[in-house]
């Protein structure tokens, strides 16, 4: 499989396309007819689909094909991806935001994550040979080695992190349907155990089939829970707090770690950029990557303002919880809506190590037999380092017991740059290779708009890692001094 950085020319801008001319690149800022018929013409480029296609040659004879993933099957894989857990944590960001600012924010996040989504296809569009976003850092940064590695560094941490969260969940499942019958440690352990066993499938064509049920599973969890706290007469601990309040905009004296928190719940849900080259390298026609992108936009838009909005109408801001099925006060409401979350619980963490062993297998084996054929070397090799990272997610999950300020933890320090950074670097390297450095002004007002918006975008990215990062220590170390939630590798039940 060709999986080096292409012509040299490629290789030192790290963007170009040495066969498409200015005029033949997609712009997704373009969506005019002239726009949609340079997208075809890049679609259709011949160059680009070779690639592909001598990707999808080389492995014709191997046992382990990767190039094999349908848009549907992608889109199953973006589906499971966000139509996940962190959904219920929009009535706790409603509640703090209040309900206007938070639906707001909700349909502004979408769009950019939309956009630079299409940022990041129009880069793997020009480079088929990107395999994960690892390599695609090192290339918007001007081929630099050092580039590759802090990217590598990042992508690990930020997909162990998500697999330490799926952990910690776990168990807090496994304490709410068992009463805390075992010590949560050991419930931390069983998930780790079954996610390592369901991560051993080699390719992102296996794991769509999985993906498909957990993604269906989740939506009817959160219907459920949706419904059931709109039938119950009231949420769990009424009437010690009054009746439940209901805010359109935040509290007085809401303070700033509060606020910061909440948006960064409401961010970690919808960013998943990381991902998308990965599975890009491995669908059989990449051209047809937004069909599943804009399907998944669609549906998040729609489900997580629903969900987010009805939930917290019914629980108000005094009686939420986060995830916000601890605030259903008939028991058998709760175990019921949460236990469809189960699929989602496992498979959302196996797809993130997935993603982190399929580049670390990738980056020791490659141009090997071990990565196309079925030998004892590379599966020992691939279920050793799937362990590892297993063993770290289980670390994670017991150092930092908590729902909230974990999501708002990660989001600060890995979504500042691969939700927002990465990409508008992106888009300037790719319209400075197009169209020269001066390329804002020879575009016109399209060139301004586009340039002035990427900007903000590296500016949001900054104040998640600088904001974000403080609001997120600062909510913890509250929590630790309140004793607002247990300690490290506790015994003490975190069931809902």
């Amino acid at each position: 499989m060709a999986l080096g950085f292409g012509s040299k020319k490629a290789e030192e801008a790290g963007i170009t396309n040495d066969s498409k001319t200015p005029e033949d690149l997609y712009d997704p800022e373009d969506q005019s007819a002239n726009g949609r018929r340079r997208l075809s013409r890049v679609a259709d480029d011949s160059s680009s689909t070779l690639s592909v296609g001598k990707q999808i040659e080389l492995e014709a004879d191997n046992a382990i094909k990767y190039r094999t993933c349908s848009w549907q099957k992608t889109a199953a894989l973006l589906f499971s991806e966000y139509i996940c857990l962190a959904i219920m944590s929009f009535p706790y960001s409603y509640s703090v935001l209040g309900l206007v600012p938070g639906l707001i924010l909700t349909f502004v996040v979408a769009g950019l994550v939309l956009y630079t989504s299409l940022i990041v296809w129009e880069f793997c569009l020009r480079h088929p040979e990107i395999r994960d976003v690892c390599d695609l850092g090192q290339m918007i940064f001007w081929n630099s080695k050092w580039a590759f590695w802090f990217t590598a560094v990042m992508f690990i941490l930020n997909n162990t992190f998500i697999q330490g969260f799926h952990c910690l969940v776990g168990a807090k499942y496994l304490n709410t349907m068992t009463n805390h019958s075992m010590c949560t440690i050991g419930f931390s352990a069983i998930v780790a155990i079954i996610s390592w066993v369901c991560s051993l499938p080699r390719t992102f064509s296996t794991l769509a089939k999985i993906a498909t049920l957990s993604a269906f599973f989740t939506f009817i969890s959160v219907m459920l829970a949706t419904i059931f706290a709109g039938i119950e007469d009231h949420p769990k601990g009424y009437p010690s707090k009054g009746e439940p309040t209901v805010l359109a905009i935040p509290a007085a004296g809401t303070t700033f770690v509060a606020g910061m928190n909440a948006f960064m719940n409401i961010s970690y849900t919808f960013i998943g950029q990381i991902t998308l080259p990965s599975f890009i390298a491995e669908m059989k026609n990449p051209k047809d990557f937004p069909k599943a992108l804009w399907a998944v936009t669609i549906a998040e838009v729609i489900v997580f303002s629903l969900v987010g909005a009805i939930v917290y109408a019914y629980t108000g801001t005094n009686y939420n919880t986060a995830p916000a099925f601890g605030s259903l006060g008939n028991e058998v409401y709760l175990k019921v809506s949460f236990s469809f979350m189960i699929p989602t619980l496992i498979f959302l963490g196996v797809l993130y190590a997935s993603v982190s062993a399929r580049f670390i297998f990738f980056h020791f084996f490659k141009g090997t037999k071990h990565m196309g054929s079925h030998t004892v070397k590379g599966w020992l090799a691939w279920g050793g380092i799937l362990a590892i990272l297993w063993v770290f997610a289980f670390i994670i999950a017991e150092v930092i017991p908590f729902f909230s300020d974990l999501l708002s933890l990660m989001s600060s320090l890995f979504d500042s740059f691969f939700g927002f950074i990465f990409w508008g670097v992106a888009y300037f390297r790719m319209r400075q290779a197009d169209y020269g450095l001066d390329f804002y002004k020879t575009r016109g007002i399209r060139g301004w708009a586009g340039f002035a918006l990427n900007v903000v975008l590296c500016l949001i990215g900054l104040l998640f890692l600088f904001g974000g990062t403080y609001a997120s220590v600062q909510s913890i170390i509250d929590g630790y001094h309140t004793a607002g939630f247990g300690g490290p590798f506790s015994c003490d039940t975190n069931g809902l």
